[in-house]
């Protein structure tokens, strides 16, 4: 087994998409967002940097698995820990029927909402 996540909500009437994401060395990934469902990974090369609101930064390496409930929490980072190399992962999400697959999130709403992100790591 190689990932097993719980509580599960799915939307009623959702669809399921899978997409290979692929960065480059460095890459940061997408901006703070959200899905309108649950979405479930794989990294299959490299190193991926995983934030999820309320949950520590953690790098996810090659072999590893992540989980995200959807819904109203944010996901704030999903980009590449390697500054020399490529990562890549699968992801399968459900999406509610309707709504896109990824919504951005904009400042104002991350400001409101910064009390619910985990401290940051000090360097």
């Amino acid at each position: 087994m190689l990932q097993d996540a719980s509580p599960i909500t799915v939307p009623e009437g959702a669809s399921a998409m899978t997409i290979h994401v692929e960065w480059e060395p460095g890459d940061p990934g997408t901006p703070p967002h959200r899905h309108s469902g649950p979405a479930f990974g794989y990294v299959v090369e490299g190193a991926v940097r995983f934030e999820l609101e309320g949950e520590p930064e953690r790098v996810i390496e090659a072999g590893g698995t992540f989980w995200e409930p959807g819904g109203d929490a944010i996901h704030y980072q999903d980009g590449n820990a390697l500054a020399d190399a490529r990562t890549r992962f699968v992801v399968t999400m459900l999406c509610a029927p309707g709504r896109p697959m990824l919504e951005l999130v904009d400042e104002a709403e991350l400001a409101q909402r910064a009390r619910l992100r985990a401290p940051r790591p000090t360097t």
